[in-house]
């Protein structure tokens, strides 16, 4: 039976990855998932095991190391904005922690006589990018993040990558878009707001707008978010050719668009609930975010997601309107 270890298996993305694994099993056939975070929800997705901890805790890593899982997700982060004020406890969180999980399955690897070498599917971001940008993204683009969580998911890319390359672990980085529409409660994200202007107004609340409404970015919803994940475990990576980080697909669309297919759903009456107060601080950072993507070797390589806002507004009614 494989063993699928969730790092960050409380989270939204952990949660709803974990519900399809109870649901489909891996590759159709039953799994034993462990989920591995600070706290989890009271509707938690079912595993075999849930665990309460964090990577940051001394001995925590060679701990989940020596179940020897056979598929690791690692998904446990800091959101950007506070990593951006809280610069320690980014790096902590962000970067340490992820070094010291390669080194505990290092030690693993070494301890087998090299035949333990995991699956490891990193979460990373186009944060790692910064400007000036040329019109779209592909993977050849310089990665020079502006902002400290940009700069701790990109050390994560290369030590993953190292690690890989030295045969320890077998890494996969996958490069999200925003993710959007997220359920629940606003995080501590820049980018949180993508997803209130959308969820809040569908729930009949108030959503504050920080940014102008010209602002352009790349989204994809957690249902694709979970297709990349479950994807990029699956993958041949020999087809990667030794570069191990990959930018996936979105929808590139600025924030008025975003409001023209809400109010193509749900109307005017819905679209009022938006009520603009400029931040400059959110902006700032923003500013500092790829608009668009060419993810051609991600498609190539069988990555899929939506096409249009519409849709990802339409998967956050079918899936999570009313759980929020």
């Amino acid at each position: 039976m494989t063993k699928i270890l969730i790092i960050g298996g409380g989270g939204m993305i952990g949660q709803k990855l974990a519900h399809q694994l109870a649901n489909t099993g891996w590759q159709g056939q039953p799994a034993e998932v462990t989920l591995y975070d600070v706290g989890f929800p009271d509707n938690c997705a079912p595993s075999s095991r849930r665990l309460v901890g964090s990577l940051t805790e001394d001995g925590a890593a060679a701990g989940l190391a020596a179940t020897r899982p056979d598929i690791i997700f690692q998904l446990a982060a800091i959101v950007s904005g506070e990593a951006e004020q809280d610069f320690d406890k980014g790096w902590q969180v962000n970067m340490f922690a992820g070094w010291a999980l390669l080194e505990a399955l290092r030690a693993e690897h070494e301890a087998s006589g090299g035949s333990y070498r995991p699956r490891v599917v990193f979460s990373s971001s186009i944060a790692v990018f910064g400007a000036p940008f040329p019109e779209k993204i592909s993977d050849e683009f310089l990665v020079a993040p502006l902002t400290s969580y940009g700069a701790q998911k990109a050390v994560c890319e290369l030590m993953l990558s190292d690690f890989s390359r030295k045969g320890f672990v077998d890494g996969v980085s996958i490069r999200l878009p925003t993710i959007c529409v997220r359920p629940g409660k606003a995080n501590k994200a820049a980018s949180s707001f993508f997803s209130g202007i959308i969820r809040e107004p569908l729930n009949g609340k108030e959503a504050i707008l920080p940014v102008s409404d010209t602002v352009r970015h790349n989204h994809a919803s957690p249902k694709s978010a979970v297709g990349f994940l479950s994807h990029a475990a699956a993958l041949d990576t020999d087809l990667l050719g030794g570069r191990v980080s990959l930018n996936m697909p979105g929808v590139s669309c600025t924030v008025a668009e975003q409001i023209e297919a809400l109010g193509e759903i749900a109307g005017a009456n819905t679209v009022a609930f938006i009520r603009s107060v400029a931040d400059p601080d959110v902006a700032k950072i923003v500013s500092g975010w790829p608009q668009d993507f060419d993810s051609a070797r991600a498609a190539a390589l069988g990555f899929t997601s939506e096409t249009s806002f519409r849709e990802i507004i339409q998967t956050y009614i079918d899936e999570d309107l009313g759980h929020s």
